[in-house]
């Protein structure tokens, strides 16, 4: 959901209340920080002390074998995040604020780059880009790092919310809590809300002329990387000039996948038209039984009131909303989000 300078359509990259009376909407607290904890930091008996907590996790596949990249910081038995960053084809590097936010807090995580990403091996085989094939790599991952449902919790953003979900679809006995941020769970109503409420915003004429470039699919085009880079992106993508956006950002979109981004999702800034054109769980996230957190904002790519009704929908889920934020809200609404992102982890465990 994002274009970098260097690479053509990365739309859906910056592409992812609680109980049974209903749905509820968080309200920002300050977040809590633990008392320092020597055991946080103490890496003894650990297999990968010596190389800072990253790893390299051995993914089967039907066409072989390859190698994914992931890295921990800290330890806490009760509370294990894997976070599965977006894209698809971008990598962990864009979600580097959680340095800020989670050591503090006393939360063990996990960084990841998915098969394909700038960490990990990248085969460019296209028939390694399915959601089912993903979903499997996440297993292995977790059975790797002795991730389970005591402490497991599964964070996914935008494209990463999408596999966070299908992983719960089939796994969610493993899970401990999900965490879907910034992603609905229908993409032709992500389409829709493109085409009917976030285009029309823009000024007519840069519509147009953004229209007729995608018309002509003319992706490769300066002018259509300007406009988006000017336009669209400072709106709805993170709230500030890309000149201005927060250098792990910056950093994980030079360094995307487009084999992977492209197949996957499409050129388009305005729609989707690769492999997840037609993806729609609307219809089955009422299975997920899992504690969870929706989370949305309001000048975001995808519709704030879609997330809302996916924790409703959704039987023992919460949403937390970013009034400020887009879809990067962990940078452009950062304490409303890791406040309440905190907040929701520690009530579960």
């Amino acid at each position: 959901m994002l274009k970098s300078a260097n690479f053509a359509g990365l739309a859906l990259a910056c592409l992812l209340l609680a109980a049974c009376g209903g749905p509820k909407t968080q309200t920002a607290q300050p977040a809590q920080t633990d008392s320092a904890n020597a055991d946080y930091y103490d890496n003894t008996g650990r297999p990968d002390a010596n190389s800072g907590g990253a790893r390299m996790i051995t993914i089967s596949t039907e066409l072989g074998d390859f190698q994914v990249w992931t890295k921990r910081v800290g330890n806490n038995p009760d509370k294990k995040v894997l976070i599965l960053h977006g894209g698809p084809g971008m990598n962990h590097e864009g979600y580097e604020a959680f340095d800020s936010f989670f050591p503090a807090a006393g939360i063990e995580y996990y960084y990841y780059d998915q098969l394909g990403s700038h960490f990990s091996d990248q085969p460019n085989d296209p028939r390694l880009l399915t959601t089912d094939r993903f979903v499997e790599e996440v297993e292995q991952v977790r059975v790797a790092l002795g991730l389970d449902s005591s402490n497991f919790y599964l964070f996914g953003h935008s494209w990463g919310g999408i596999l966070g979900m299908e992983y719960a679809l089939k796994y969610q006995s493993n899970l401990k809590a999900l965490i879907i941020s910034n992603m609905m769970a229908s993409i032709p109503a992500y389409v829709k809300y493109a085409a009917e409420v976030l285009g029309p915003a823009l000024d007519p004429q840069v519509l147009a002329e953004i229209r007729a470039l995608e018309a002509a699919r003319d992706f490769d085009n300066p002018r259509y990387g300007e406009l988006v880079n000017t336009h669209y992106y400072p709106q709805h993508v993170l709230r500030a000039p890309m000149a201005d956006w927060p250098e792990p950002v910056l950093r994980t979109l030079n360094n995307m996948n487009p084999e992977v981004y492209v197949p996957m999702q499409g050129p388009s800034e305005f729609g989707a038209s690769g492999i997840l054109e037609f993806w729609d769980r609307s219809q089955d996230i009422s299975s997920i039984t899992v504690p969870t957190l929706v989370i949305g904002a309001e000048h975001d790519t995808m519709d704030p009131a879609h997330m809302r009704w996916m924790a409703e929908e959704i039987p023992n889920a919460e949403y937390l909303y970013c009034p400020n934020g887009s879809h990067f809200a962990m940078y452009d609404d950062q304490q409303t989000y890791f406040t309440g992102l905190i907040d929701f982890i520690k009530a579960v465990d």
